[in-house]
């Protein structure tokens, strides 16, 4: 039988700023708060714990949501250049308005509750409370089906496009630009859902009318790649930001390793900020325990959901993370690939 005393042990605090100077202080005082700033201080922790792990865990980074229109795109950028993560699978949206930022153009600010219909017809695009120009956008398209235009027409994963477009970049806040200097695998399983899908629809049509050879995305390509990281993992930490098809396309890493006959045992850190409900069934609200079930994630996995808005969670994640200096310590990692295969991963110091 349960007593008081058994349960009536950890109390409690309030947060003080009176104690409180930095985004790591306020975390700190969130571990001994409640409701979902205590989840959000859980999800850290867990973070901060796949980093110190001796075993050097792959950091593999899931992102979903408007997050460059948010903007969370140097957060992102930084989590790369301090070497915190170590392969993303992202929507599309997030490298295209990224790349759209590189070229200097620019998101603005908003009421979500402006008039949708005169914004049309001076060709200005919302995202619930901030703007973009859908003519700067149509360039951008342009620009990308143009750099895909100069490629050896054959079959490129997204990996491959990705790092293509990062080296087309001179932006040290670009998220893509990171990703292509420190070497970390930018994979877009739904590319074609996306602006570079439009930018590359435009070249297909080009060269599909001129009876021309052009590149093409090779999604089961992208399969094979990421699951090559999953391999020569020793373990694996995933980190969702949102849902949607880039934490399903994470997960099912696990069951492809299983059916090639390499049984990893799930993954070992897991790490959400979402905003949906598991009860209705999807994907994106899905439960750490519920992946348990299909072997997804490791049956002693350290894991911690915060439901949070992304712009909110993630800023505030990463920043205490950043301040613990935690990264300090951690190797880089260096992937060799030849064609679709990786061939060698070694580790390097960080190299900022």
């Amino acid at each position: 039988m349960v007593s008081k005393k058994d349960v009536l042990k950890e109390k409690v605090k309030q947060i003080d700023f009176d104690e409180i100077v930095t985004v790591k202080d306020l975390v700190e005082a969130y571990k001994d708060s409640s409701i979902q700033s205590r989840a959000l201080a859980t999800c850290a922790i867990a973070y901060e714990k796949a980093l110190k792990d001796k075993s050097r865990p792959t950091v593999i980074l899931g992102l979903a949501g408007p997050l460059v229109a948010a903007g969370l795109r140097k957060v992102i950028a930084d989590m790369i250049r301090f070497g915190i993560v170590d392969a993303i699978v992202t929507i599309g949206a997030i490298p295209y308005q990224d790349f759209y930022q590189a070229r200097g153009y620019n998101h603005y600010k908003c009421s979500p509750r402006c008039d949708d219909l005169a914004l049309r017809e001076v060709f200005v695009d919302r995202i619930y409370d901030t703007l973009v120009d859908e003519d700067k956008f149509r360039e951008t398209d342009e620009v990308i089906g143009n750099i895909a235009g100069e490629l050896e027409p054959r079959g490129y994963s997204s990996r491959e496009f990705m790092e293509i477009l990062g080296k087309a970049i001179d932006d040290e806040g670009s998220i893509l630009y990171n990703a292509a200097k420190y070497g970390v695998p930018v994979f877009v399983p739904a590319l074609n859902d996306s602006s570079i899908g439009i930018g590359l629809t435009g070249l297909y049509y080009k060269r599909r009318m001129a009876n021309q050879p052009f590149m093409r995305i090779d999604p089961i390509r992208d399969n094979w790649e990421l699951t090559q990281l999953k391999i020569n993992s020793e373990k694996t930490a995933v980190i969702y930001i949102g849902g949607g098809v880039p934490k399903n396309y994470i997960q099912q890493t696990e069951v492809i390793c299983e059916t090639l006959g390499y049984d990893k045992g799930g993954h070992h850190y897991a790490i959400q900020i979402t905003q949906d409900a598991p009860q209705w069934g999807g994907l994106s609200g899905c439960t750490f325990e519920e992946a348990q079930s299909w072997g997804k994630i490791n049956r002693d996995a350290n894991k911690s959901v915060a439901y949070v808005e992304a712009s909110i969670g993630l800023s505030l994640m990463v920043g205490y993370i950043l301040q613990s200096g935690v990264w300090k310590s951690r190797k880089r990692l260096k992937y060799t690939w030849k064609d679709d295969m990786l061939t060698k991963v070694a580790k390097a110091p960080l190299g900022l």
